[in-house]
């Protein structure tokens, strides 16, 4: 016996189909369930594996999205470990990244503990590492982390409120304990960097606002928090994203430069620590 449907009821049908594929393709397209989390568990590093001054970077070694012992690194394996593992597009990593070769005694390559030459990317007034002229730069410092931990009280997040406050709040530590302390455009563009990126790949890019449960174990162990409840954002992290975060931040952290202070790279390691007080800039 054949049986025909209303047209109603065939429409419906239709929806229903629509909307079940419509799901499976988003699915497909979930930018967190396109990786293949079997293969990017935590491991921590051993005492042989080199990691530096960056949690992200760390933390993405610790997972395998870079090589698990922090060597060899070329700037595609950086952007494309960034790109899978946090959404982070090359356009927010590109000139860190081409400043990092300088770190390195070969020509195209680099190793995360590197990243600690002062100068470079690195730089003072650090969210979880002491100053270079102070200690050690290249490890986590809980006592450096509690200004970034203990900010937003009352509230489960950090935002772009408690990030600039805690950029302007390391700033005064710093400038008050560091004798050498450095801090021109250059170094603040790329702390402010790292705050909205934290944020970001922690949280929501379109807000500004992540879990302190999340960034918490991002800085204090390197991890990602996947068993907590932490997904990869489906909002890739762009410049787009980065904007009004950036801006917020900046706003924030009421930066001022000291006077007489001009902006420099490290290019090499073993190069001074101040090339234009020294002399050897000329």
């Amino acid at each position: 016996m054949k049986i025909q449907l209303p047209v109603a009821s065939l429409s419906l049908a239709y929806s229903l189909v629509a909307a079940s594929t419509a799901s499976q393709q988003f699915k497909a397209r979930d930018a967190h369930d396109e990786i293949d989390w079997s293969q990017h568990q935590f491991q921590a590093p051993t005492t042989t594996d080199s990691r530096g001054p960056c949690p992200g970077l760390n933390t993405l070694a610790n997972h395998g999205f870079l090589p698990r012992n922090g060597k060899n690194l070329t700037i595609p394996i950086v952007f494309q470990g960034a790109l899978d593992g946090f959404n982070v597009h090359k356009e927010l990593l590109i000139t860190a990244a081409k400043a990092a070769l300088f770190t390195s005694d070969l020509d195209d390559q680099f190793e995360l503990e590197n990243l600690s030459l002062h100068g470079n990317i690195e730089h003072d007034a650090s969210l979880s590492r002491e100053d270079h002229a102070l200690g050690n730069n290249n490890v986590f410092n809980e006592t450096i982390f509690t200004t970034l931990a203990n900010s937003n009280p009352g509230s489960d997040f950090f935002n772009t409120t408690s990030a600039g406050q805690v950029q302007k709040a390391r700033l005064d530590q710093s400038q008050a304990s560091n004798p050498a302390f450095r801090n021109t455009i250059k170094e603040f563009e790329v702390r402010t960097r790292e705050s909205s990126l934290y944020l970001q790949v922690m949280g929501d890019p379109l807000t500004g606002i992540a879990p302190k449960q999340f960034v918490n174990i991002f800085f204090r162990e390197e991890r990602m928090p996947l068993e907590e409840g932490w997904r990869k954002s489906n909002t890739p992290v762009t410049g787009q994203t980065d904007g009004p975060l950036f801006s917020a931040i900046a706003r924030g952290s009421q930066w001022q430069p000291i006077a007489g202070q001009c902006p420099w790279v490290t290019l090499a390691q073993g190069a001074p620590d101040d090339p234009v007080n020294d002399g050897s800039i000329l």
